[in-house]
């Protein structure tokens, strides 16, 4: 995919460590049936489903799956947060609406993908961000589709 727009260093996102999914030693942990409520507490269910393995569940295709760590803001309201970990697949074509880590002008950014009009936009999901027209001339890269977001709950 290729195409651009005007991009200010405020929509860049900083890859301060890319790496390679692997899969390495069996990690599975203790899935529990009964889900925890986020609204008023009830007894609690010891019974447990099976055993769940995140790099299972998180990696579709290992060998297209990377890890990038975000830093900025533009993409708050989206759930993405700095300092949080993407897990990006390449082998995942973009659509309208995904969330996509790409290179515009030889620059990493974070956002959403969206066609107006006929015309593709990187959009910001945060206030204080103006969406990003890919324009003629520009190059737009796609390295892969956002599948999940791991952050710390602090």
């Amino acid at each position: 995919m290729s195409s651009s727009a005007s991009s200010g260093s405020n929509h860049a996102l900083i890859a301060t460590s890319v790496q390679t999914a692997r899969r390495g030693r069996e990690t599975s942990r203790p899935l529990y049936q009964s889900r925890v409520p986020a609204g008023f507490p009830s007894p609690a269910d010891d019974y447990v489903e099976t055993s769940l393995d995140l790099s299972e569940h998180l990696m579709g295709k290992k060998e297209a799956t990377f890890f990038v760590r975000v830093a900025g803001d533009s993409m708050t309201e989206a759930g993405i947060h700095d300092g949080d970990i993407l897990v990006v697949d390449r082998s995942v074509e973009p659509e309208d609406g995904s969330v996509v880590v790409a290179a515009l002008d030889g620059e990493l950014t974070v956002k959403r993908y969206e066609v107006r009009s006929g015309y593709p936009y990187l959009m910001p999901e945060a206030s204080g961000y103006d969406p990003i027209p890919i324009r003629d001339g520009q190059e737009l890269v796609v390295w892969g589709v956002v599948q999940h977001v791991v952050h710390e709950v602090s």
